[in-house]
């Protein structure tokens, strides 16, 4: 027994007791004050957040509004097809990620396990196509040419499927109207981005997490309008997901229709022609190589010279937009970007840069003007011209005596205009410039739009390059530690150009600025700068942007917003130089370089301006270009590793133009053939319900021609075939 009283303890006991006591109230009264501040202070507060966790939302999509040719015929549109999608959120709710699931899929649809999971695993930097590179957490669509026994399958057999549907949908189509394809124009679509989704959170157009939007073409340019405003249904449901009500609901609002400039029957022949064009070079002997041309890449532009609308837009090599739709497969994908696919979802009429050669003479031939020399002055044209101990030849070295301008133009002589910028370059202080250059033939080029973008509405439009002072200087300080790493002064060819350049890569040499002058050397421009060019000159000045959208017209066809015509500046010339550019080119056809194509041509009827161009590449076969233009529309085509200008690209533009004008090989004109012998001005009708009354367009069929005989075409002496 304790020897410590028992009166000893009482007091220590009842000190704790007291403080437990406290503790416990105090407690007490802090729960009683938290229940308090969350039932009562903020009580409504917390009712609502209750209510949203118990809100789930049905997404219904919005149809995608069509993109119409300038008639109304539909170039892209969306058809119903049955769509099976997976719920990537269910699957991996499975032990094994719904791989199972997965497999049963692809046996009743008729795939191969692998592709179906490779469409429904998400990309990332890593992952190659195809994968999902919309949000997780909507359904993803596996295939939407599902057949209606499949669908049958699946919905049959839900415990087999968890977490897959098979629903019809509005999908979108490309139509391909006598049998055009028009794909780098129109684009694509694919599923929207969780990244995109959150920015454009708080824009006017937000995205939901089941949009497709346009990825390139005028599917990307024209998305906003297009796309439209899906429906949401807001469902009241309990905490075992039952629906106890419906909240609220936004009905989905359907896109907006595109009309645009397009003329789908110029379309297909244009596509057709500048195919056919490459086949043909393709058939032609490259005597300086040894091989028949490549021809491997081209294209072709038609543009209304008074409002720089496009009437036609094609580039080879092309694909199937259809590739795209329901998620491309990994073979499509590895034909459209792998390293022999020559990259055909690139846009060669805005993206594709090259030299041009001849077609560039009429910026030099203005720059001369406005640097004081006459245009009808007389100029020496001899075969070669040398610089500096280079020889600069003539193509095909023939000369033509004493000419003036018009005549250079005509003939295409390269050594009248290598004189004159050999002049100017002299004038400007040679490879020790004065501290005020005049640099006429750089400073028209700007002038006249290139080395900048001639804002189209098409996305990724390349701005080209001018080689001038600052460019040289730039490309140098990038370029020159590689230079003089590589360069050797008595090394092989390549060692020697590295040397050159290491020492004074930034000087504007004589050689630079002649072979400038004719279009060559590091000048890059794009197909629709020069078609912007050749219309400016064709409208008396006026470079106007090209456009391709005309109207967004809404769905019930009662709101109409015209897409007017915008200019971005006027050529540097007067009046009169213009008119003497305007006879030179002419003149090209009757009596010059694409004399040869344009044989029996109505020219008092239907005046035609051309010209020609064969640009050199280093390591390649020559580029074909040719430009024309009537009063109404400017004509450009382009065929790289194609040979020369009249040659290869001339006769595919004189077919477009006979097509349009309704021409036959002897000049006489049928009216009722003619695809488009003034340009549309008035817009396809469309009905409240959306329906539109559009004219069947039939595959272009082109009438055989008799072999002409060359020298019987040629309305002057012969000139080089430039």
């Amino acid at each position: 027994m304790s020897n410590i009283p028992e009166t000893g303890r009482t007091p220590r006991v009842q000190i704790r007791l007291v403080v437990i006591q406290v503790l416990v109230f105090s407690l007490l009264l802090t729960l009683g004050g938290r229940l308090w501040y969350l039932q009562i202070r903020n009580g409504d507060e917390y009712t609502d957040e209750a209510k949203n966790n118990h809100v789930q939302q049905v997404v219904q999509p919005a149809v995608r509004g069509a993109i119409l040719d300038a008639r109304g015929v539909p170039l892209a549109d969306n058809e119903t097809r049955l769509v099976v999608s997976a719920s990537r959120t269910e699957l991996m709710k499975m032990k094994d990620d719904g791989k199972g699931v997965l497999t049963r899929l692809a046996g009743v649809l008729g795939m191969k396990p692998k592709d179906v999971t490779d469409k429904v695993r998400l990309c990332d930097a890593k992952t190659p196509q195809p994968c999902w590179n919309g949000s997780p957490y909507q359904p993803i669509p596996v295939t939407d040419e599902a057949t209606t026994q499949q669908a049958l399958q699946i919905r049959e057999r839900a415990e087999d499927f968890p977490g897959i549907t098979a629903e019809p949908t509005a999908v979108r189509r490309y139509t391909a109207p006598g049998k055009t394809n028009t794909a780098q124009v129109l684009g694509y679509l694919s599923p929207v981005t969780d990244e995109e989704i959150t920015k454009a959170k708080d824009s006017d157009s937000p995205f939901l997490r089941s949009d497709q939007i346009g990825r390139s073409g005028i599917e990307r340019t024209y998305d906003k309008e297009l796309r439209g405003k899906a429906g949401v249904t807001r469902y009241e449901v309990d905490n075992l997901g039952r629906v106890i009500g419906q909240a609220a609901k936004d009905e989905a609002q359907p896109g907006a229709n595109l009309v645009t400039s397009i003329d789908a029957r110029v379309q297909a022949v244009a596509e057709y022609e500048l195919n056919g064009a490459m086949k043909a070079a393709r058939l032609e002997f490259d005597k300086n190589t040894d091989e028949n041309y490549k021809a491997d890449a081209g294209a072709v532009v038609v543009m209304e010279n008074k409002t720089g609308r496009i009437i036609s837009m094609a580039s080879q090599p092309t694909y199937d937009p259809n590739s795209w739709v329901g998620g491309i497969s990994g073979k499509d994908y590895a034909k459209l970007t792998g390293k022999d696919s020559n990259y055909p979802l690139l846009n060669r009429a805005i993206q594709g840069q090259a030299a041009p050669g001849s077609i560039f003479k009429v910026i030099s031939s203005t720059a001369a003007v406005n640097a004081g020399y006459p245009f009808d002055g007389d100029y020496p044209c001899p075969s070669s011209y040398s610089v500096g101990g280079q020889v600069f030849k003539n193509f095909e070295s023939k000369g033509y005596g004493s000419i003036d301008l018009g005549r250079a133009l005509e003939v295409s002589c390269d050594t009248v205009f290598y004189g004159l910028a050999h002049q100017e370059w002299q004038k400007d202080g040679g490879t020790k410039p004065k501290k005020k250059t005049n640099d006429w033939f750089y400073k028209t080029a700007h002038q006249f739009g290139l080395g900048k973008e001639t804002g189209i509405d098409l996305p990724n439009e390349v701005r080209g390059r001018v080689p001038d002072r600052q460019w040289k200087q730039s490309f140098w300080e990038a370029n020159k530690d590689g230079w003089c790493r590589q360069g050797k002064k008595n090394g092989d060819y390549v060692e020697k150009i590295a040397y050159e350049n290491c020492l004074e890569g930034n000087r504007m040499r004589a050689g630079d600025s002649v072979n400038y002058s004719i279009g060559q050397g590091d000048i890059l421009v794009t197909p629709i700068q020069m078609a912007t060019i050749y219309a400016a000159i064709a409208n008396g000045g006026t470079l106007y942007n090209p456009t391709i959208g005309k109207a967004v017209v809404s769905a019930d066809g009662k709101t109409v917003q015209e897409i007017k015509p915008a200019s971005h500046g006027k050529l540097p010339f007067t009046g009169e130089t213009r008119d003497q550019i305007d006879e030179a080119l002419a003149g090209v056809t009757t009596r010059g370089s694409a004399a040869w194509r344009f044989g029996g041509w109505p020219q008092d009827k239907i005046p035609m301006h051309a010209k020609t161009g064969t640009a050199e590449v280093y390591g390649k076969q020559t580029t074909s270009w040719f430009v024309s233009y009537t009063e109404d529309y400017t004509i450009i085509m382009t065929i790289a590793q194609g040979g020369t200008g009249s040659g290869a690209s001339g006769p595919a533009v004189r077919n477009i133009y006979e097509a349009m004008y309704g021409l036959d090989e002897k000049g006489g004109q049928d009216l009722k053939k003619a695809l488009l012998p003034k340009p549309q001005t008035a817009l396809p009708k469309i009905e409240a319900d959306g329906s539109i009354d559009a004219p069947k367009i039939e595959p272009y069929e082109p009438e055989e021609k008799e072999s002409p005989d060359e020298t019987a075409q040629l309305a002057g002496p012969p000139a080089r075939r430039d």
